[in-house]
């Protein structure tokens, strides 16, 4: 899969180190600082979370931060909008479930 590297609002990515990360407790591997929703389109996966009633896939949408079709649970926190969040070393990404209002005790993401 391409790689993001021009974000229409986050401008030019300045490619850091790469780094380690989580998907679901499988390691993948990305660029310190690029969105995680950039380091997981390189890696081919598309689907950040399934509609709660329908359980329909979502991914990349608007990419600029405005929807919520990217979110995902990012070190515990849900809702996290993937496609405006600096990937960092050994961060813990799980598909999300609908979109949550807080962080679920003993949240798992399935």
């Amino acid at each position: 899969m391409a790689r993001i590297e021009n974000h229409p609002i986050l401008g030019k990515f300045r490619k850091g180190r790469k780094v380690r990360f989580y998907l679901d407790g499988n390691a993948m591997e990305g660029f310190e600082g690029e969105p995680i929703a950039a380091a997981l389109k390189a890696a081919g996966v598309i689907v950040h979370r399934y509609t709660q009633k329908r359980h329909e896939p979502r991914g990349i949408f608007c990419a600029i931060g405005r929807c919520t079709d990217c979110v995902m649970v990012v070190d515990g926190v849900p809702n996290v909008r993937t496609c405006m969040t600096p990937l960092a070393e050994g961060m813990n990404v799980q598909t999300q479930y609908g979109v949550l209002a807080k962080k679920a005790e003993g949240w798992t993401g399935r």
